[in-house]
């Protein structure tokens, strides 16, 4: 796991190096083990390495193969890489390391740009092919890692984080498309556009090829989730789901330094710990390490499930709990981390984690993202699954998913209503946001609002929606930024493409069966973790204990608002009072977020 660096100079004049050197400076926080540069006649490669696989210099990047006729830049984990590898020595292939950094370069060499279907894991590369006189860049299935770019003043500059591209722009100014999607809709990450103007990122399941020949570029999708006929048969379905996770569990602890888990006492990172924990300690014959934090709010606190899998399954724990001074001490901090505005505080939760992973020396880290998208498990998924049913098994639907979740029968109405329908949302979005100007507000994301409402008639198109636009990148970009942040690098079971292939493909009945969400996945870990964990009608996650931090920054929130001119352009007569927490939150958010790199409004 690493962090990237590029620049092309189109006018052909070779690479500044104190330029390069500057961008991968910025990011030596993805890779504190080591640092490479790669000069050709008019490009630079930069790398930044966290050594997880083969920890000796062989592991260096830029890395060369077959008398450099190939260069790599490289972030990311083939997990896989050990199978692709005995394919590949059958034809020839010879290795000088352990690493699956040289895999990828052979697999290149074999099959072309087509090797990228071959891959298990996470990955953001670029790979210099001397001979064709282009630089093949992949981005994987799912965006667990970043791919930033941006064309300015005759280049075209790569790089795993914002910060390095805004080294080019003098001036920074905010895109006002998805500055408005996140105020209103609460869109991020939704578009190959980022907050900034003219920076954008490679999508998910994109390759990006660039000739240095016509310094043109072209962009095109390898991979989408197809649809098969969906198997009915429980016992299969769940055999099959249950091998799936196991074995991408499995793989995912492939590693030469410690590895650990995140633990917040839901299923998903439950199981995750369970299963790791066995296969770890009977390789290594030591403890798993898991992490959890805990919330001061009682309400939100699940330190206790959290200590209940931990002596279920003989986890060394940690549990951390941080006070409002902690989160007060970094606001700045975090915000710059993520580099563009995010959701809600519980953010700061996840970065704690990792702080702490960091400081007790857990390099690699499992954590569940991806388990509720995948499996149907939040509860605004129960009004498509409900209109799967016919008319009969939708009644009895209703009352049984009211029993096994913590929504009333009004709420799961209201649900029923408020996300089927996008004229009914869009009017509520619009009146709980009428502090937008009038020309502001036209900016919003129409289209994908009304695909979201579609999409709640067919479970298959709400998934993909909300894998790939609505739900599962800001996630992942939260995880990236507040993981690498802190030189650790995370693993995520759950969207192992096989394991999130066979969860879409498994009927909607049994991802949600009488009422109870992740129905295959309860089955699939009932007999390795109490049966109170696994049959929980509460999820929560990393909560914060978010109206005590919000109470601390009261004065704060509304001073930043008041000053910031983002605000102040796209808004009239803002009235606190009537704020909810979110809006409060993504008001401040952006303000802080607006100072912190002096953003500017056009």
């Amino acid at each position: 796991m690493c962090g990237i660096s590029g620049i092309i100079n189109k006018n052909q004049k070779q690479v500044n190096e104190d330029e390069i050197k500057s961008i991968n400076d910025l990011i030596t926080h993805r890779g504190p083990d080591d640092e490479g540069f790669y000069h050709e006649r008019n490009f630079a490669f930069g790398h930044r390495r966290l050594s997880i696989l083969d920890l000796s210099s062989d592991g260096h990047q830029p890395m060369h193969y077959l008398d450099e006729r190939y260069t790599i830049t490289y972030n990311g984990e083939v997990y896989n890489y050990l199978e692709i590898r005995d394919e590949l020595k059958k034809d020839g292939y010879t290795f000088h390391s352990d690493t699956d950094t040289e895999v990828v370069l052979a697999s290149y060499d074999k099959w072309g740009e087509e090797c990228v279907n071959r891959f298990n894991g996470m990955w953001a590369f670029a790979i210099y092919d001397k001979e064709k006189d282009t630089i093949f860049c992949s981005r994987d299935r799912f965006g667990i890692k970043p791919f930033y770019y941006t064309e300015i003043d005759g280049r075209f500059i790569f790089g795993s984080e914002i910060k390095q591209l805004l080294e080019f722009y003098s001036q920074k100014f905010v895109n006002k498309n998805v500055l408005m999607d996140y105020l209103i809709i609460g869109y991020e990450d939704h578009t190959n556009e980022t907050f900034f103007e003219n920076i954008f990122k490679l999508e998910q399941s994109h390759n990006l090829t660039y000739c240095l020949r016509s310094n043109t570029f072209k962009i095109n999708k390898y991979y989408s989730i197809k649809k098969r006929n969906l198997n009915k048969n429980e016992k299969d379905s769940i055999d099959k789901y249950r091998k799936s996770l196991f074995s991408a569990i499995e793989l995912r602890l492939r590693s030469d330094v410690k590895v650990g888990t995140c633990l917040s006492g839901g299923l998903d990172s439950s199981s995750i710990a369970s299963v790791a924990s066995k296969e770890y300690q009977n390789k290594s014959a030591s403890q798993f390490t898991a992490i959890h934090a805990k919330s001061f709010q009682q309400n939100n606190d699940e330190s206790k499930y959290a200590q209940e899998v931990s002596d279920y399954c003989d986890l060394d724990l940690s549990i951390i709990e941080p006070i409002t001074d902690e989160f007060l001490e970094n606001i700045d901090e975090v915000v710059y981390t993520q580099e563009e505005p995010f959701g809600d505080s519980s953010v700061f939760m996840q970065y704690f984690v990792m702080k702490k992973a960091r400081e007790i020396g857990c390099i690699v880290m499992l954590d569940g993202q991806g388990g509720d998208e995948t499996l149907l498990g939040y509860e605004r998924y129960y009004p498509a699954y409900l209109k799967s049913l016919s008319f009969l098994e939708r009644i009895s639907g209703i009352f049984s998913s009211t029993k096994n979740s913590k929504l009333s029968l009004v709420q799961l109405l209201q649900y029923y209503v408020y996300f089927t329908n996008a004229k009914i949302r869009l009017s509520r979005l619009l009146k709980q946001n009428s502090f937008v100007k009038t020309e502001y507000m036209s900016m919003i994301n129409q289209k994908l609002l009304d695909q979201s409402a579609r999409s709640f008639m067919d479970t298959f198109e709400l998934q993909k929606l909300e894998i790939f636009k609505t739900q599962m990148p800001h996630l992942l970009r939260y995880e990236d930024k507040n993981s690498m942040r802190n030189s650790v690098e995370t693993r995520l079971p759950f969207i192992d493409y096989n394991v999130l292939e066979t969860a879409i493909n498994t009927h909607e009945n049994l991802k949600i069966k009488d009422g109870w969400t992740k129905y295959i996945l309860r089955k699939s870990v009932d007999n390795i973790l109490p049966s109170s964990i696994v049959w929980r009608r509460n999820k929560l996650g990393f909560e914060a204990p978010t109206k005590s931090w919000m109470y601390s920054i009261e004065g704060q929130i509304e001073k930043m608002i008041d000053n910031s001119k983002i605000i102040n352009t796209v808004t009239d007569n803002i009235d606190f009072n009537k704020l909810n927490e979110i809006q409060k939150w993504k008001l401040f958010n952006i303000a802080k977020w607006e100072q912190i790199y002096g953003v500017e409004i056009r």
